[in-house]
């Protein structure tokens, strides 16, 4: 029981981390350019910019996670930027354009890599085994997996899952309460691991990185195309929902039934990987999805039904996502 406390409390952050997803990936790119007015090109140009940046600073956070192992610091001082972007991303002034836009991505997606890295290292630091490291990685990704929930049903139970502005005023009011409290409650139940910070220079951490790319430059070319196909539909979804299907009403219906596919797809996909290998079922998984959307082309006004069958088919391949990427990277 000690044992499953340990992991219950280290997986909570979880649940907020998760629960700001789909409000960035979703409501946001539809909010700006819709209600703030600044266009489909210039939004996504400006988000790709962000994440870009981003890309380039998450080598270097792990590398000072490391190298002065203080964990729940730089998730504090992650955490301040987080909420502080997020706030001004989902309240711009009235004269908010695509710099405002850009430099509050930046500061939430660096807050969000400040938390997340030393995170995830975090966990690593407690298990004391394989066995262990894999027991905290469940529990996290269980609270994950509810993170995800809560931001469906949340805007879905308040009747404002179809409009993007109301939806992230709401996510914002609870992010700002869930998570200072839930941060707050992780630094008092777990205890620090003592750990030896990392003795490599800069240039030492810099050549191994390069190392690391190059021996697994398949897996992360699978990662990047994986992740970019996936954040397409994301950012399109409120807008194919829209102005192709006519069905606005139905969107947070649509989200929660997408979702809900990928974890019931969950046990599936894991059994298939236990009769051939983790790759060759993120591989079917893959290919499952990419056949299924091949015909979200040819849908149009009414096609209600056809884009429900494709979306619980898709979320189905969704729960490979889950669980088999970060489990073969291991």
């Amino acid at each position: 029981m000690l044992k499953q406390k340990k992991y219950l409390f280290y997986a909570t952050p979880a649940l907020p981390l998760a629960l700001l997803g789909l409000p960035l990936y979703v409501y946001l790119p539809t909010y700006y350019a819709q209600d703030v007015g600044l266009g489909v090109f210039v939004v996504g140009a400006v988000l790709l910019l962000a994440r870009v940046l981003d890309m380039f600073l998450d080598p270097l956070i792990g590398y000072y996670s490391d190298r002065y192992a203080s964990r729940k610091s730089m998730m504090f001082f992650g955490m301040l930027l987080l909420l502080t972007g997020f706030y001004f991303l989902t309240n711009p002034s009235i004269n908010a354009d695509a710099w405002w836009l850009l430099l509050f991505s930046i500061l939430v997606y660096f807050g969000w890599s400040l938390m997340t890295i030393p995170y995830l290292a975090f966990g690593a630091d407690l298990g004391q085994d394989y066995k262990e490291n894999s027991s905290y990685a469940s529990y996290r990704e269980v609270f994950n997996i509810l993170g995800v929930l809560l931001a469906l049903i949340l805007p879905y139970a308040l009747n404002v899952a179809d409009k993007a502005n109301e939806a992230l005023a709401l996510m914002n009011q609870v992010i700002i309460v869930l998570l200072p409290f839930i941060f707050l409650f992780f630094v008092l139940s777990t205890k620090s691991q003592a750990i030896h910070s990392s003795q490599k220079s800069f240039k030492a951490f810099v050549a191994s990185f390069v190392q690391q790319l190059k021996s697994s430059r398949y897996l992360f070319s699978a990662f990047l195309l994986n992740n970019f196909a996936n954040a397409i539909p994301a950012t399109l979804f409120l807008f194919y929902v829209e102005f192709v299907i006519g069905s606005v009403e139905q969107t947070g219906l649509l989200l929660i039934i997408y979702f809900l596919a990928g974890i019931m797809g969950l046990p599936f996909w894991n059994y298939v990987a236990s009769k051939t290998s983790k790759k060759q079922a993120w591989i079917y998984s893959m290919t499952s999805a990419s056949l299924f959307f091949a015909f979200v082309p040819f849908l149009g006004t009414g096609d209600f039904n056809a884009f429900l069958f494709i979306t619980i088919f898709t979320g189905f391949s969704l729960g490979a996502d889950m669980a088999l990427p970060a489990s073969i990277q291991a």
